[in-house]
């Protein structure tokens, strides 16, 4: 059996220096959270590379893989790949560059030349992390690189993973507002856009994430839609191990079955979180309407998760390991 090293050597191998550059970013990045005091809207200067490093480490490995399974387009996967690893690190050295410059790699609409050019750069790279995870999605949906569970977590995955990098297009400035701040130099910066709903940038915030405690955040829906490709897999992983020990979690239709009704469940969770933003609500203040939505949405998914389990274990245990098709 190979080992997990070996596996990895197989893995795209532009994505995965991406990658290591990105890991490298997040430990230095964590450095300079603790030793560099400058603050932007009430946040370190490192905080954005720090997440951004994070983030592209967890989506640029699971691209990587995905794209060693496939079995046709192996080209077209190669390059596409290929292209998404030099704009995530092209976007991700710009936000850097800002950070230690002390100012605003989002929105920032002053017009020096450096800040221009990047700009463009910037705006460019969005549409190309976007466009190539479409591709990628589209391939995937019409070829099948693992059992029932794993298709259908890759197919409802990376959908909900494109779908969160779309709201990026109203994050940077699409939604049409402005505001004057400042840098970490006490410069003034024009934004022209914000990831806010009904509240101002820099107010109060979570620890660490800094999400909004006050309004509407639209990272929110971001990063839940980004990362619903990890969670889905973990998802299968989780019950292939259970499956040692549980009979009737040894059919591939059954954990298939599970995935979907945990995919219908995040993705209603992501449905929730973004009419959440847009009304301009806070995530840890939802009103009446928001935990409305979230229960009907927990109560389709528990329901269907007791009708999958109940049908089966009352499968005969000799017919538990039937395969099924996606």
């Amino acid at each position: 059996m190979r080992t997990v090293l070996e596996e990895a050597k197989s893995w795209h191998r532009p994505l995965m220096l991406m990658v290591l550059v990105m890991a490298g970013l997040s430990l230095a990045a964590g450095i300079g959270l603790l030793v560099d005091s400058r603050e932007i809207l009430n946040e370190s200067v490192w905080l954005k590379p720090f997440k951004f490093g994070i983030s592209f480490v967890l989506y640029g490995a699971t691209l990587a893989w995905l794209l060693s399974k496939l079995r046709k387009a192996k080209r077209l996967g190669w390059w596409t790949g290929t292209v998404f690893a030099i704009t995530g690190l092209v976007d991700v050295g710009f936000i850097v560059v800002q950070a230690a410059r002390g100012t605003f790699s989002h929105f920032n609409a002053n017009t020096d030349t450096f800040n221009q050019v990047g700009q463009q750069v910037f705006m460019s790279g969005v549409l190309g992390l976007f466009g190539a995870s479409l591709v990628i999605a589209i391939m995937l949906q019409f070829q099948r690189i693992g059992d029932a569970p794993l298709v259908r977590a890759i197919r409802v995955g990376l959908g909900l993973a494109v779908a969160g990098m779309a709201i990026a297009f109203y994050l940077v400035g699409s939604n049409g507002s402005r505001e004057e701040v400042v840098d970490a130099n006490g410069h003034p910066v024009t934004l022209a856009g914000s990831h806010g709903i009904g509240v101002e940038s820099g107010g109060p915030g979570m620890p660490l994430t800094h999400w909004s405690t006050v309004g509407g955040d639209l990272r929110i829906p971001h990063f839940v839609g980004l990362h619903a490709i990890q969670f889905l897999l973990i998802t299968v992983l989780v019950l292939q191990v259970l499956a040692a020990r549980v009979v009737w979690l040894r059919s591939e239709r059954v954990r298939a079955r599970l995935v979907g009704v945990v995919a219908f469940g995040y993705a209603g969770l992501m449905v929730t979180v973004t009419v959440q933003a847009f009304r301009g609500q806070a995530l840890i203040h939802p009103d009446g309407q928001t935990l409305g939505l979230l229960a009907g949405f927990a109560a389709i998914t528990v329901a269907a998760l007791a009708g999958v389990v109940g049908a089966a274990r009352r499968v005969p245990v000799g017919t538990q390991a039937e395969p099924t098709r996606v």
